[in-house]
Formats: C-alpha cells, structure tokens, sequence
C-alpha cells in the first residue's frame, strides 16, 4: 500500500508542477494581453495572418516565459517538498508557496541579469505564483504526503449500550 501511494506520489508531483508552470504561463499571457493586441494592430495587414502569426509566433513566446517560470521552480520544490514530508494539504499553503516562490525567483532574476519584459511587474509576477500554487494543489496537493493516505475508512464502534428501562 504504501509503496504504491509512493509511486503515485513520485507521478502525481512532477505531473502538477508541470500543470503549475502551465497555468502561470497561462496567467502572464493573459496580463500581457493588451500588449500583444497592440502588436496585432501596429500592422493592419497582419489582422489577416494572425493565425499564422500565433502558430509560429506562440510557442516561441510560451517558451520565453517558460524559462524563467521554469526558474522560480526551484523555490516551490522546497515548499513541496515540506508539503509532502508534513502531509500538508491545504490550498492556502500551495497559493503562498506558488506566490512566494515567484517573488523569490524574481527578486533572484533581477540580481543576476534583466529580468524579462514579461516579469518586469511584480504584482503580474506574485499573482502567476498564486495562479501556479494553486494549480498544483489541484492536480498534487491535495492528496499530499505519501505515508498519509487519502480515503481511509472509519472505524465503526459498537453500538453504545442500551440503557434498561
């Protein structure tokens, strides 16, 4: 029983934090959604290629905010790691870890070379994270911790005495 909740555990982890990266990729594309309308818009004629334009033009731009995401990783994996080690399943504990692990990975980013133009707003950056914490809560976090499990029975007591009347 354990062996295979390990098992699971050593799936289920790796599987939601690629969720989380996704879903803050998702939020930092969703911020900067003015920005690339705008780009859409300074050329008139690209209005007719714009599916040709997000086709090519998309994963190279999910790619370069993949990266540094990729990068605040490492923060979060402490977290999680705590999280499985304590059984701790709570979203509240994941959404401030996402969001602690962002602005973590931020402030390191700024410090060792120009950060992004997509990380350049920290509250963009802090609600990513959150975004990114909770993602992984509901793929991984909620069934944290591999000793613990997750559906137990409870045990029945006998039924309590009958008085006599």
């Amino acid at each position: 029983m354990i062996l295979g909740r390990l098992l699971m555990r050593l799936l289920l982890v790796p599987f939601g934090a690629g969720f989380a990266v996704c879903a803050a990729v998702l939020v930092t594309i969703m911020a900067h959604w003015n920005r690339f309308d705008a780009l859409l818009a300074a050329n008139p004629d690209a209005g007719d290629d714009w599916m040709v334009a997000v086709m090519f033009a998309g994963p190279a731009i999910a790619l370069i905010i993949a990266v540094p995401a990729m990068a605040m990783m490492l923060p979060a994996a402490i977290g999680i790691l705590i999280s499985e080690a304590l059984a701790i399943r709570s979203w509240i504990f994941h959404a401030a870890n996402g969001a602690i692990s962002a602005w973590i990975g931020r402030v390191t980013m700024v410090e060792m070379q120009e950060p992004y133009d997509f990380y350049s707003d920290p509250l963009i950056v802090i609600g990513a994270g959150i975004a990114a914490g909770f993602a992984y809560w509901v793929v991984a976090g909620w069934s944290a911790g591999f000793w613990k499990p997750v559906f137990t029975r409870r045990e029945t007591s006998a039924a309590p005495p009958i008085a006599p009347a």
